[in-house]
């Protein structure tokens, strides 16, 4: 079924892989607005609703952290496709326990299962690595950004209205969307890696402290490793913590924040499929990175003064440049290793991603039951904006003096 019509296999190619992920985010987009609310239904208090919303989402990024450099290992080994299937299917079956459980500890079941599925974008970055030459991979990143953000275009919204109807709707949605993604990687998408290319399997490879030390001890990357974990940091105290802080300062529900996140996704697509490349061009990865990352640190103590809804809405749209520090550190980084390192780079970088989904809900949602009885005036509701702030702004100052240094040697 993947062949062309001369009887040949399809050759692999970005588009193949930009249909994945953006089906694949388009379901996680359809749950995002309301899965907050749905632990709602189950908890008394907003203070108890904060604690185990960051529960399941603890839960989510703990087994993402483990199973992403093994899935990113195993790609290396296997090829890519047979590990993208496994993936999609085992998030269809998360997005379905979800919908069906009748209690809490059930949906921490279906956010474990999930989460040893939800690994695959280490996978799908590296496909991109095998199709494209090192001077498009900061590019294609983006392109895999811009599908991204189109998947939170419609996901988030559509999830919005489907959850003002009933909150359970939402994810029997989404679990639809990951079944037909993965018959589509079943009968469409090619593999991307050659036999000749593959690597040996180890537990060391597989190992997410193995694979982040690996990482650090390419001397092109050096610092990059701590400032891409607080900008991820940063990003997910926001993403974590959006819905249940609008909910609380704006009283917002799935269908406000469903439109909230349309916004968002339409910003990062217009930046990162549209605009990345130029800006590129013109200004190169390392000023794109810095820029962004400026511009977001100012976003996240704006978001935390807000008073009043349109505030987010202006943020949003101002804060499109940051949209773009992402994939340029990511091309900064993989063009630092060897090409048959592509794999485990990327599962190390998602693993990055995985392990603070685990550090910043546990540090967010507590922070925020703490402060979920005060009015939603009270500047103090924004804690976790201004957290996320103050880690921006050091992972701005480290990459400022990384790439510093770095010239400094290119020059001496």
């Amino acid at each position: 079924m993947a062949e062309t019509r001369s009887g040949g296999r399809r050759q692999p190619a970005m588009p193949f892989i930009l249909v994945i992920v953006f089906i694949d985010v388009l379901g996680i987009g359809i749950a995002l607005p309301v899965l907050p609310m749905l632990v709602g239904e189950y908890t008394p208090s907003r203070e108890l609703q904060a604690y185990w919303y960051g529960a399941l989402v603890v839960s989510y990024g703990l087994m993402q952290f483990f199973c992403a450099p093994l899935l990113g290992a195993l790609s290396d080994r296997f090829g890519r496709r047979p590990l993208l299937l496994w993936s999609l299917l085992g998030l269809g079956l998360h997005f379905l326990l979800l919908g069906l459980a009748p209690s809490l500890p059930l949906m921490l079941l279906a956010r474990i299962i999930g989460g040893t599925a939800g690994a695959s974008f280490s996978v799908a970055n590296a496909y991109a690595s095998d199709v494209t030459p090192p001077e498009r991979r900061a590019k294609s990143f983006g392109l895999i950004g811009a599908a991204f953000g189109m998947g939170f275009i419609f996901g988030p919204m559509a999830g919005g209205l489907l959850g003002a109807i009933d909150l359970h709707l939402p994810f029997y949605a989404a679990a639809a969307l990951s079944l037909i993604n993965a018959a589509y990687g079943f009968l469409v998408v090619p593999e991307s890696l050659p036999v000749e290319r593959r690597a040996a399997f180890s537990i060391r490879r597989a190992n997410p402290f193995a694979a982040l030390l690996t990482l650090s001890r390419h001397r092109e990357i050096g610092n990059l490793v701590i400032v891409f974990a607080l900008v991820v940091m940063a990003q997910l105290m926001l993403q974590t913590t959006w819905v249940l802080y609008t909910n609380f300062r704006f009283n917002w529900g799935p269908r406000e924040n469903g439109f909230a996140l349309f916004c968002v996704g339409l910003v990062a697509t217009v930046t990162q499929g549209a605009l990345l490349g130029p800006l590129l061009r013109r200004f190169g990865d390392v000023r794109m990175a810095l820029t962004g990352i400026a511009v977001g640190t100012l976003a996240y103590v704006l978001y935390g003064v807000a008073q009043q809804g349109w505030i987010m809405y202006a943020v949003i749209v101002g804060n499109f440049i940051s949209f773009a520090a992402g994939p340029a550190l990511q091309g900064i980084v993989s063009n630092a290793v060897h090409p048959n390192e592509q794999g485990v780079t990327m599962g190390a970088l998602n693993s990055i991603n995985s392990i603070m989904f685990v550090v910043a809900p546990a540090i967010g949602t507590p922070l925020l039951a703490q402060v979920s009885h005060l009015p939603p005036s009270d500047w103090r509701v924004g804690v976790t904006f201004f957290l996320s702030a103050l880690l921006q702004a050091a992972a701005f100052v480290l990459a400022r003096k990384h790439f510093a240094l770095r010239a400094a040697v290119r020059t001496a």
